[in-house]
Formats: C-alpha cells, sequence, structure tokens
C-alpha cells in the first residue's frame, strides 16, 4: 500500500510539474506541439494501419477479402492462409535458405566493410591511394556493369544453384562503407595514436580501439545488411534455376498452389477457404516478422550511427 501510495503521489506531482511547464511555455510554443506531436501521430498511423489491414486480411475469409470487406479487423476469422503457406515443406526449406544467406551475407559485408572503410578513413599523406580507392567505389556506386554482365561473370565462375551467387555479387556495400569511413573519421586520432605508442599494430588499432566505440555505426550498417539480403528475391530469381534452393523471399514470390499435388485432407479445405488477397497478405506478414524481431535490439543504435556517420568534417 505504501508502494502505491509513493507511486501515486510521484505521479501527481509529475503531473503538477507537466502542467506548470505547460502553462510556463508561450502560446506559440504549445501550438507547435501540438502541431508536432499531431503530425508524428499521423505519420505513425500511417505506418501502423496499412499494416494491421494486411494482418486482419490474412486472418479473413476468402469472400471477405475478395470484397474488400476487411478492415482493420478480420472478418470471419481463420488461418487458412497460414495452413497453407506454413504446412509447405519448402517454405521451411527456403526459409533456412534466406537465415543461411543472411549470416553468410551480413558477415561477410561486415568484414569487408571494416576493412575498406579504415584505410579509407585515413588522410592522403597517411594512405597516398586513398584518392584512387575513394574515386573507383564512387564510380562503381553510381554506374553498375548492368544486369546481363553481372549474370555472365556468375555464371562463368561457376555459381549459378549456389548460396555464393546471392552473397558475393553485393559482397562490398559501397554506402555502408562512405557511412562508417565518416564515422571512423569522426573519432579523436590521439587515441589510435595512443594505442599505436603503446605498440598497437594497425590492426590491433581497428579491433581493439576503433570498433568498440563504433556500436551505432555497426549496428547500423548490419541492420541494411540484414534487411537488403532478407528483403531481396530478384537474385534468386537470376542466380537459382531450381525452385528448391529458392531463398524466402523468391519463394513466396513465386508461391502457386497446386491443388493436384496436395492430398493431405485439411491441406484441401485450408485451400479452398483461401483467396490470392489472403494468401499474399500471410505472405507478407510471415517474411516481415523476423525483421521486426531484429529490429528493436538495434533501433537504439540507429539514430546515432545514420547522423554521426553522415557529416564529413
Amino acid at each position: 500500500m505504501k508502494t502505491k501510495t509513493a507511486a501515486s503521489q510521484m505521479a501527481m506531482t509529475w503531473g503538477r510539474e507537466l502542467k506548470k511547464t505547460s502553462r510556463s511555455k508561450p502560446l506559440g510554443s504549445r501550438i507547435a506541439d501540438l502541431c508536432i506531436w499531431a503530425t508524428l501521430i499521423l505519420l505513425t498511423s500511417l505506418c501502423v494501419l496499412p499494416m494491421l489491414n494486411m494482418v486482419s486480411i490474412s486472418f479473413s475469409d476468402r469472400v471477405a477479402a475478395q470484397a474488400n470487406e476487411v478492415g482493420l479487423l478480420p472478418i470471419n476469422f481463420n488461418v487458412s492462409a497460414y495452413q497453407v503457406l506454413l504446412g509447405d515443406a519448402q517454405f521451411w526449406r527456403s526459409f533456412m535458405i534466406s537465415v543461411e544467406r543472411v549470416i553468410l551475407g551480413t558477415a561477410l559485408n561486415m568484414l569487408l566493410t571494416i576493412l575498406m572503410a579504415y584505410p579509407l578513413s585515413k588522410n592522403k599523406q597517411q594512405f597516398g591511394a586513398r584518392n584512387v580507392y575513394m574515386n573507383l567505389l564512387i564510380i562503381a556506386m553510381l554506374f553498375s556493369g548492368g544486369m546481363i554482365p553481372t549474370f555472365l561473370v556468375v555464371k562463368s565462375l561457376g555459381l549459378i544453384d549456389t548460396i555464393w551467387s546471392l552473397v558475393l555479387p553485393g559482397a562490398v556495400p559501397i554506402f555502408n562503407v562512405i557511412l562508417l569511413m565518416n564515422f571512423f573519421k569522426s573519432i579523436p586520432s590521439s587515441l589510435e595514436e595512443a594505442a599505436i605508442m603503446d605498440g598497437a599494430s594497425k590492426l590491433k588499432v581497428l579491433f581493439k580501439v576503433y570498433l568498440p566505440i563504433s556500436l551505432p555505426a555497426l549496428a547500423t550498417i548490419s541492420l541494411f545488411s540484414i534487411v537488403g539480403h532478407w528483403n531481396d528475391y530478384f537474385s534468386g530469381l537470376l542466380y537459382i534455376n531450381k525452385a528448391a534452393n529458392y531463398p524466402l523471399q523468391t519463394y513466396i514470390q513465386q508461391l502457386n498452389i497446386d491443388v493436384t499435388k496436395i492430398t493431405d485432407v485439411s491441406q484441401l479445405k485450408a485451400v479452398a477457404a483461401i483467396s490470392n488477397q489472403t494468401l499474399n497478405a500471410a505472405k507478407i506478414v510471415v517474411s516481415t516478422i523476423p525483421v521486426l524481431l531484429i529490429y528493436p535490439f538495434l533501433q537504439k543504435y540507429i539514430t546515432s550511427g545514420l547522423v554521426i556517420g553522415s557529416v564529413k568534417e
């Protein structure tokens, strides 16, 4: 009881202080605050409401979905679309291929990005060929080789129908390199000089000094890599010929229900209860969940990583 009373008193005190603060503000400032809050609520609604509608459609009856009657709540709640999607063995195989791609691709992206960003963060006196490499990176970022030449290179290396065809063509994300390079530039050079005076090598300075204080930038670029690998479906269409080797996004983009191959009665009933709208909505929901689970762990680093890494001094 004492705890509840103390908590209620603190809440009342905080409320009074908030009222005093709001009253002490000029009328124009309070109106500006209201406009800002209204804008933020509107933008949040524009982001959240379509997702709620998509989730509701995935759990709704096929008739209601086809008639566009579903709003923010499901109509005739059912999980038939998820039964069809999750009941397919190929779904889980493609899911594991995408997980493997995310782990392998993100690890490779991070390694190459770090090893490129560190020397490029030095000035021309410290790294004489810096401008040459920077010009090459900028040209490569603005002008790609094209889809057909890239496919021919991947094919000539014998990477078709392998996980490496999904990982190696984008192994060096140039935007991430520039972002991390600018973040490294913001780190005081005195830290590196002190470590070198203590006998640390350049590689040790990178991994013992730079990386521990670069968590915001590292979290930001790792999230970019994770989302990029997870959401990419076009690479699977280009480089994977066997449907059994499709990553998840390519699989759900190509998913077609073949009734002649379904022998389970429960699966037939589930197929009869869904439509293209409910199945597509279930695809979107299932493919979004892993990213939503990862994002909260990295969110606190995103803003600072983007702001610091995007400013060039």
